[in-house]
């Protein structure tokens, strides 16, 4: 007896991330080549064509009402996602396929499309690295993980962006078909089954928004002007004349932090900043403030799973690595 095709509903809409809908599809298409059954379907809200980012015009099969229930239903991003409402009929069209899907997943911004369809209250749920914070204040009850790839959360799945969705594809595949068909089908595509780190190790920054409070900003000056110099908390705290309890109190009241982490943080950004314009790692902890390069592959292993050596390679240049440098870089 056949087993019966898994449908994988897409839900697309005018400006769709065009990977955002490749990505993910490819996966599928590819794992029927080596015995999967998937039947992939394109749904628009009204059954109209779309106009992706890049400008193609991409028909859909069927509108969200008549679309048959999809085992999967893949809600797509967008780039006004973040930054407007999200369309009323774009809202319908999510619930009522997540009504009727057996799981649902967006991949990039198509988060804030299932937040605003209700589906994210009271789940765990990620977004691309540059509107993590932009989906918490639009979807209070969800806890949003900055540093996830994807998100898994009962039969609710987020990914990060863009190139993430073939990340999330894969784990879906793991789930119906086991790890060793998803092992071939990342190998066939030339993708990592399961890559190293999370998305942070993409992100241009982990600081967040700079502090408005002006001791808080003088302790900021103060790192990023010389950020090998002594910044101790009982130094900080001379710096700016107040008292290590005093100033604490400041940096957890409105940043969460400690002003010790947050000047590891600085420090952090600034040997990110340093590997990416060619220094090696060595360099890079000895002009960031790190007191030795094992105290920056620490930081690094923290913050990005990722050695500073790693990261270099990977970000450093599309050249492909002849191995690590003698001096750590």
């Amino acid at each position: 007896m056949t087993a019966r095709a898994h449908s994988v509903g897409i839900l697309v809409f005018d400006g769709m991330k065009m990977l955002d809908l490749s990505g993910p599809a490819e996966v599928f298409a590819e794992a029927n080549r080596f015995g999967a059954r998937y039947r992939l379907g394109v749904v628009s809200p009204d059954g109209a064509p779309v106009r992706s980012s890049i400008g193609l015009l991409v028909p859909a099969e069927a509108d969200a009402r008549s679309a048959g229930p999809p085992d999967t239903l893949v809600v797509v991003g967008g780039d006004a996602l973040p930054g407007s409402p999200v369309d009323p009929r774009l809202i319908d069209a999510a619930k009522a396929l997540a009504a009727r899907a057996g799981r649902v997943a967006s991949v990039c911004t198509g988060a804030f499309v299932l937040g605003a369809a209700g589906l994210l209250e009271g789940r765990r749920a990620t977004t691309h690295w540059q509107h993590t914070t932009a989906l918490a204040r639009r979807c209070p009850s969800t806890r949003v993980e900055p540093d996830a790839i994807f998100v898994k959360d009962g039969a609710t799945y987020t990914s990060a962006g863009v190139t993430a969705g073939i990340d999330l594809a894969l784990a879906l595949l793991e789930e119906d078909h086991g790890p060793d068909l998803a092992r071939r089908v990342a190998r066939s595509l030339v993708v990592y089954l399961q890559r190293a780190g999370g998305q942070s190790q993409f992100s241009a920054s982990l600081r967040g928004p700079a502090p408005r409070t002006p001791v808080l900003r003088q302790v900021q000056d103060a790192v990023q002007a010389d950020p090998a110099a002594d910044h101790s908390l009982a130094a900080l705290a001379a710096r700016v004349r107040v008292s290590p309890r005093h100033l604490t109190r400041m940096f957890r009241a409105e940043l969460d932090v400690t002003p010790v982490k947050y000047v590891e943080l600085i420090r952090f950004d600034i040997a990110k900043a340093l590997l990416d314009s060619g220094h090696n790692a060595t360099e890079a902890a000895a002009l960031s403030g790190f007191p030795s390069y094992e105290s920056l592959r620490r930081a690094f292993a923290r913050h990005l799973g990722l050695s500073p050596t790693r990261y270099r390679q990977r970000f450093a240049t599309t050249v492909p690595d002849a191995g690590p440098r003698p001096d750590g870089g």
